[in-house]
């Protein structure tokens, strides 16, 4: 959860009387004591920002009820607003206590006023019309001070994305380019507008605009701003403005990457079509599509599959992800897009193929076959003992992970194939599931795999079963039984359960006393919803399975 700085409530008592006192005399001594205290209360309105940030609006009033009446006040104290910073830290608070879909008519008075402040600021800055008589005029135009400033505001905005979207069609006529100094202050004096709607064509302008030069003209504080309030969905941005963003800035390419990790470990999903929802909302998968940005996102994924041991939630985050990377290359009309193999430089090309082969492209009769041309590849990198290296085994499996729908294929061809391909397809689980294993450790796990596939196999016709019976196939003569081990053996359980029809009988009962008494809900509800959106990717009509992990995964949600 993001942490805030903490405001305390009697400051807030303490500046409003302050300001009270400030805009009631103009004294000498009240004009002095302004200036002594600016450097405390501009550290009071920093405190106030960074505890704004992460809120939204309504919760913001909430928290400080006396917000309002004070940056109001603070704004047309002309000893306050003279002060840069103080200027601009008020124009940051007054941004984020700006409500972009307004609920109610509060909100939307709120939003005028708001709007009314920043232009008086504005017009105080050295970007208004701050000259003698400016307020005379206005008034001879028949405009109230609030709306000449909001107009103001659009069309200093309009100017401006005029001036640099000229700017790129006069290539080297140098006379008439915008100077990179000048683009760069632009982008600064965005940044405590980033929120306002009116703004929004202006930072795009900035965000696909590029120099002459190879230094980046725009300020990182504006790069690092504009990020952090797209990721808090504060702002709509053309996915070609993001893209634009994060070729430029990798530190917000990063941080983006993370947050959406970071979302979807936290968020309790119920579907994984959920799941690629929130990672096409991100824009990571569009943005994905150049080759650079694939690679970057594709190494902070490895390294948190590295960090958590290879968990069967990262795995999962991991596979729909490329998925929904591979819909939006597909998607991509450019005339000269890169081909998906070029995505994975470094890996067996044969494998690359063969793993982009989506199972809905093959007759699942073909599918057995196909797992084995991918298992005979990986085993002929695994076992080539000239290259291998813990590096090319990481490597061969990251890969794999990426495309891990095969290997819940493989589970379900195994309790539908035929003997012979039955030690092809629990040498690729047992590969899937542990890695690093040398050949004695994988020859342990394959053992203790087949030992309990053939048990299953036993009772796989039969019509009446108990837990009984499915508990003892999955025992095993030792306590030493690995983790990974354990997974595969869970994986072979939940595919019994849905694919035979005495299993089936028994599933609801299976997944009440054993599954929650084992403490691995989380991993067999990752296990269902896996299998309905493969179901519903390829279209496979089996009411009765279908029918089944729905119910199985509503018994796992009360439990939870």
């Amino acid at each position: 959860m993001a942490q805030h700085t903490a405001v305390p409530k009697l400051s807030f008592q303490y500046w409003l009387d302050k300001a009270v006192e400030w805009g009631q005399t103009t004294t000498l001594e009240s004009q002095q004591d302004v200036c002594l205290q600016l450097p405390k209360l501009q550290e009071f309105l920093q405190q106030i920002y960074e505890s704004l940030k992460h809120m939204n609006s309504t919760t913001a009033l909430q928290r400080f009820p006396l917000i309002g009446q004070l940056l109001g006040r603070l704004c047309w104290n002309p000893f306050v607003v003279g002060y840069d910073e103080s200027q601009k830290t008020l124009m940051w608070c007054l941004c984020y206590l700006y409500s972009n879909e307004p609920q109610n008519p509060v909100e939307l008075k709120a939003n005028s006023w708001i709007l009314s402040l920043l232009c008086h600021l504005l017009s105080s800055s050295e970007w208004g019309a701050n000259k003698v008589g400016t307020g005379t005029f206005i008034s001879a135009l028949g405009y109230t001070s609030a709306d000449y400033y909001s107009k103001l505001v659009k069309n200093i905005v309009l100017s401006l994305v005029t001036e640099l979207k000229g700017n790129q069609f006069n290539g080297l006529n140098v006379q008439g380019r915008v100077s990179d100094d000048r683009v760069n202050v632009v982008s600064l004096f965005c940044v405590p507008l980033i929120t306002l709607p009116d703004v929004t064509p202006l930072l795009e302008a900035l965000l696909t605009y590029h120099g002459g030069g190879s230094q980046e003209v725009l300020s990182s504080e504006f790069l690092e701003a504009v990020n952090e309030t797209f990721l808090k969905k504060k702002i709509a941005l053309s996915e070609s403005a993001i893209l634009s963003l994060w070729l430029r800035h990798l530190p917000s390419l990063e941080k983006a990457t993370l947050h959406l990790f970071a979302r979807l470990i936290s968020t309790q999903t119920s579907s994984l079509e959920e799941v690629a929802c929130i990672i096409k909302e991100s824009l990571l998968p569009q943005a994905a599509c150049h080759p650079p940005i694939f690679r970057i996102v594709d190494e902070i994924f490895k390294n948190a599959l590295m960090e958590t041991g290879g968990t069967p939630e990262v795995m999962t985050i991991i596979q729909v992800f490329t998925q929904c990377f591979i819909q939006a290359h597909q998607k991509d009309n450019k005339q000269h897009k890169f081909p998906l193999k070029a995505y994975f430089p470094h890996q067996q090309q044969h494998l690359v193929i063969a793993l982009l082969k989506h199972p809905f492209d093959l007759p699942a009769t073909l599918w057995s076959q196909h797992l084995k041309y991918i298992t005979d590849m990986l085993k002929a990198i695994i076992e080539d003992k000239s290259i291998r290296s813990y590096t090319d085994l990481f490597e061969s499996w990251f890969l794999f992970v990426h495309f891990g729908e095969w290997a819940d294929i493989a589970v379900e061809q195994l309790l539908k194939s035929e003997d012979e391909s039955s030690d092809t397809l629990l040498w690729l689980l047992a590969f899937y599931y542990n890695p690093h294993s040398d050949k004695e450790q994988r020859t342990q796990i394959l053992v203790e795999a087949r030992a309990v596939y053939d048990r299953l196999m036993m009772l796989f016709s039969c019509t009446t079963l108990s837990i009984t019976d499915l508990q003892a196939a999955a025992s095993t003569k030792t306590d030493k039984r690995q983790p990974c081990t354990k997974h595969l053996v869970r994986h072979l359980l939940i595919s019994f359960l849905l694919f035979s029809s005495g299993g089936h009988k028994i599933a609801q009962e299976f997944i009440s006393h054993v599954i929650l008494a084992s403490n691995t809900t989380n991993e067999v509800f990752g296990l269902l919803i896996r299998t309905a959106y493969r179901f519903n990717q390829l279209g496979i009509k089996n009411e009765r399975i279908v029918k089944l992990v729905n119910e199985l995964l509503q018994e796992l949600r009360f439990m939870d």
